[in-house]
C-alpha cells in the first residue's frame, strides 16, 4: 500500500478542479489581514483551523466568502496563486486549470484586473520556473441570479485572451444548471469552453442539465451520477471526465467514510474519473493527499492510480501534443516504479 502512495506522489499529473480561494491557509489569512488591517472572526490561526468543521456545503461556504475578504490587491492573489503552485510543484502537478470567482471580489470592490494581474504573474513564474502549464477558468456564482453572471461575463469580455475557461460553482441546491442556459450559450459563442459543477449535492438530473442545456466538456464532482444506471452508463459510453475531489466529499458530509466513496466503482465502470483536491485548504488535503487518502481506504492497485493520473491529462484542455509528452512521462514513471 505504501509503494503504491509513492507511485502516486512520483506521478506527473493534472489538477482541473482547484478554486484558488479555497487554497487560503489560515497562516496566510492571518498575514493578509494585518497588511490590511482586517479583523478576523476567529483570535488566532489554530482557533480558524480548528473551524474547518463542516456539516454541509452552505457551513463551507459562509466560512469561505468571508475568509476571501482579505483579499484585496494584486499583491494578495500572487501571494494565494504562488502558495498554492509551489504544493502543486511539491505533489508532480504538471498542469493546473484553476477556478477563480470574480463575483466574491468585485461586491468588494475588487477589480477583476487586479485579480487577474495577480493570479497571472504567480501562474506564469511557475511556468518559466517548474515547468507547470495553466488554464484559468472563470467561475460563476450559482446562488446569485443569471443577470449577475452575463453582467460578470460583460465585465470580463475585454480581458477574454486571458480567461480559458467558464465554470459554474457555489451553493448547488436549489440552483439548477438549467438556471444559467442563455449565459453559457452566450459563453460558448464567445468560444469559451464551458464546465459545471453538478452532482455534489445536487441529483443525478443536474449533470443531465449541465450536459443538455450548457453543453459541458466536464463534469465537475458528478459523483451523484451512480444513483442513475443510465447516466452512468452514458457519461461511461461518452467518456465526459468527472473531476472527482474525495476528501472535499468527506468534510462536506457527500460521504460519511471515505471507504464508501464510489470513485473506484466510477472508475471500473469505465467513467473517465479524475482525482482533485477542489478548496484544499479546508478539505485537509492537497492533490497528493487525496491520492493516498483514496489509496488506503479504497485499496486502490497501482493500475488504478495511473489510469487516474492518465485520465486527469486527457481530461485537461491541453492540446494533443502536450497531453503525449505527459503521457509518455507517466508511464516512465509507473515502469521506474515497477523495476524498483
Amino acid at each position: 500500500m505504501h509503494d503504491i502512495a509513492a507511485l502516486a506522489r512520483a506521478l506527473p499529473k493534472a489538477e482541473l478542479h482547484l478554486h484558488i480561494e479555497g487554497t487560503l491557509e489560515p497562516e496566510l489569512a492571518f498575514e493578509l489581514a494585518d497588511r490590511h488591517g482586517v479583523t478576523l472572526a476567529y483570535p488566532d490561526v489554530a482557533a480558524l483551523r480548528a473551524a474547518y468543521d463542516f456539516d454541509s456545503l452552505q457551513s463551507f461556504l459562509d466560512l469561505y466568502y468571508a475568509g476571501a475578504d482579505v483579499l484585496r490587491d494584486e499583491a494578495d492573489f500572487y501571494a494565494l496563486t504562488r502558495a498554492y503552485l509551489e504544493r502543486a510543484h511539491a505533489d508532480n502537478v504538471r498542469h493546473v486549470e484553476i477556478f477563480f470567482d470574480p463575483q466574491t471580489h468585485t461586491a468588494r470592490g475588487v477589480s477583476l484586473p487586479t485579480m487577474l494581474a495577480g493570479m497571472r504573474r504567480a501562474l506564469l513564474e511557475a511556468e518559466a520556473r517548474d515547468g507547470i502549464s495553466f488554464r484559468l477558468i472563470l467561475s460563476f456564482l450559482r446562488h446569485l441570479s443569471e443577470a449577475d453572471a452575463i453582467a460578470t461575463l460583460e465585465l470580463a469580455r475585454p480581458f477574454l485572451h486571458r480567461i480559458d475557461g467558464i465554470g459554474l460553482d457555489s451553493s448547488e441546491r436549489d440552483h439548477p444548471p438549467s438556471k444559467f442556459q442563455r449565459v453559457f450559450a452566450y459563453c460558448r459563442e464567445l468560444g469559451l469552453p464551458v464546465v459545471a459543477h453538478a452532482g455534489e449535492e445536487g441529483p443525478p438530473d443536474y449533470i443531465r442539465e449541465a450536459l443538455d442545456l450548457l453543453n459541458v466538456s466536464r463534469i465537475d464532482h458528478g459523483v451523484r451520477c451512480a444513483e442513475d444506471p443510465a447516466l452512468m452508463a452514458r457519461l461511461a459510453r461518452e467518456q465526459t471526465p468527472l473531476t472527482v475531489c474525495p476528501l472535499s466529499n468527506l468534510k462536506l458530509r457527500v460521504v460519511d467514510d471515505l471507504r464508501e466513496h464510489n470513485l473506484a466503482r466510477l472508475l471500473d465502470a469505465g467513467l473517465k474519473v479524475t482525482i482533485n483536491s477542489d478548496d484544499p485548504a479546508y478539505f485537509g488535503g492537497y492533490v497528493n493527499d487525496n491520492y493516498v487518502a483514496c489509496i488506503e481506504a479504497l485499496k486502490l492497485s497501482a493500475g488504478q492510480v495511473v489510469r487516474l493520473a492518465k485520465n486527469s491529462i486527457e481530461a485537461s484542455w491541453l492540446d494533443v501534443d502536450a497531453q503525449a509528452r505527459l503521457l509518455a512521462d507517466i508511464d516512465r514513471v509507473y515502469a521506474d516504479w515497477q523495476a524498483a
